[in-house]
């Protein structure tokens, strides 16, 4: 009985996921950009986002977490953005944007990962986002 409850917990967990990332796509779609869902059903070492989008001359890799009031991406998932951006899209690094998106109930916060960041490695151990903060990424203006 007991491992039949924990495939059921990790179903649900998926689904959010899944949910989430679905979401996100109408979402940008709804604002201007082109938008698809990478179906990667489980977590990999490989340079795969959950969302890619592309708004004008711009591509957006983001990284999409459902949570209730905050939502943590450990630095592996935040690298992996950035190892897709620079080994798989061939543009200057201005064009190229690492998302972390928060589904937090009916709220959505996006945080932008700077270049400068990944350069020097100053990347975060893991990034947090909570309900209450602002982030400092606009779907509207794509930045």
């Amino acid at each position: 009985m007991v491992r039949k409850v924990d495939k059921d917990a990790i179903r649900r967990w998926r689904r959010r996921g899944f949910y989430s990332e679905t979401v996100l796509v109408k979402l940008l779609e709804k604002n201007g950009y082109n938008a698809v869902r990478v179906p990667v059903s489980n977590p990999s070492l490989s340079p795969l986002p959950d969302v890619i989008a592309r708004k004008d001359s711009h591509v957006y890799a983001f990284e999409v977490k459902n949570a209730k009031y905050y939502a943590y991406f450990p630095r592996q998932q935040i690298e992996k953005l950035f190892r897709f951006l620079d080994e798989l899209i061939p543009l200057e690094n201005q064009h190229k944007h690492a998302v972390l998106a928060a589904h937090l109930g009916k709220k959505w916060i996006f945080k932008q990962i700077e270049w400068k960041d990944w350069d020097k490695d100053k990347l975060p151990e893991k990034a947090r986002i909570l309900k209450r903060d602002r982030g400092n990424f606009n779907l509207k203006k794509g930045s």
